[in-house]
């Protein structure tokens, strides 16, 4: 085991797509990851040339190997999980797109079955961890219906931010942006993405949100030309928008999942040629 000379386990794995740093880690603690026979611990270094099992089954050499990158973009409606697997058997993302044809899709972020919009797919796993941990700073962008009066001292609040069951948070922004009489819509802009935090915040000073849906992460924007179920791969710029943020070098090629003109039809989902057009209508797909 080349404890000393490779690279951490965990970051080997997600490099080679098999989940997220995160998710290996927690594989490791719960011993489903071995290293040359022997149970991994979270310390642990490897490289390619070491024999590296997970839940007994060997992870192979040419999956270690540098491989294509992929991002996708999908559009999710309300009522879909982000998981791979729903022991209710409800909807999932994973059941409308295509399979990478290298590795395997980790979400950047979830959201929850209620909430709709943007969503990022990649088989970087390294790329995913950078882009969901508070290190890089990586701004979500959310326009959300509220039911009731807002006032500016609740706003206020929620900038200035508030005591949740998990410990304080707050927006960087709060913007209102129309609505017709008890409802109205604002944009808010927040840096992590703790379990139902937007809802939360604002839960916390007495406000009900009915509608939510994720609009921007990052530098990539949800265009109104993806519908709700649809997915698109990130053009050049966004590509390179999205390594900048998060401070990774392009050093591995981005692989395509479909050429210009072509459909591709699994389930419901497709992926068609697009025009970038920015999203005026809050309600239109989520």
């Amino acid at each position: 085991m080349a404890e000393a000379t490779g690279e951490r386990l965990q970051k080997l794995l997600a490099n080679a797509g098999l989940g997220s740093r995160r998710e290996i880690e927690r594989w490791i603690q719960e011993g489903r990851i071995t290293v040359n026979g022997r149970p991994a611990r979270l310390g642990t270094r490897a490289t390619r040339e070491d024999r590296i099992e997970v839940d007994g089954r060997p992870v192979s050499d040419k999956r270690l190997s540098g491989r294509e990158r992929y991002v996708i973009l999908y559009n999710k409606p309300e009522g879909e999980m982000v998981t791979r697997h729903d022991p209710e058997g409800r909807s999932t993302v994973f059941d409308r797109l295509p399979r990478p044809p290298q590795g395997r899709w980790i979400a950047v972020g979830r959201l929850d079955i209620n909430s709709a919009g943007l969503l990022l797919l990649t088989n970087d796993g390294e790329l995913a961890n950078r882009l969901m941990h508070p290190k890089y700073r990586i701004d979500r962008e959310y326009a959300v219906r509220v039911q009731g009066e807002v006032t500016e001292e609740m706003v206020r609040q929620l900038v200035n931010g508030v005591t949740l069951e998990d410990g304080s948070a707050r927006f960087e922004d709060v913007v209102e942006s129309g609505g017709e009489g008890i409802n109205r819509w604002f944009h808010v802009v927040i840096m992590e993405g703790r379990k139902r935090e937007v809802r939360r915040l604002w839960e916390a000073v007495g406000a009900r949100v009915s509608r939510l849906k994720r609009v921007r992460y990052g530098p990539i924007i949800l265009d109104s030309a993806v519908r709700a179920g649809q997915w698109r791969e990130l053009d050049k710029n966004e590509r390179k928008a999205l390594l900048a943020a998060v401070g990774m070098k392009p050093d591995r090629p981005w692989g395509t999942l479909f050429r210009p003109g072509q459909r591709f039809r699994r389930g419901k989902a497709q992926g068609t040629p697009w025009r970038r057009r920015r999203d005026k209508r809050h309600d239109e797909d989520g």
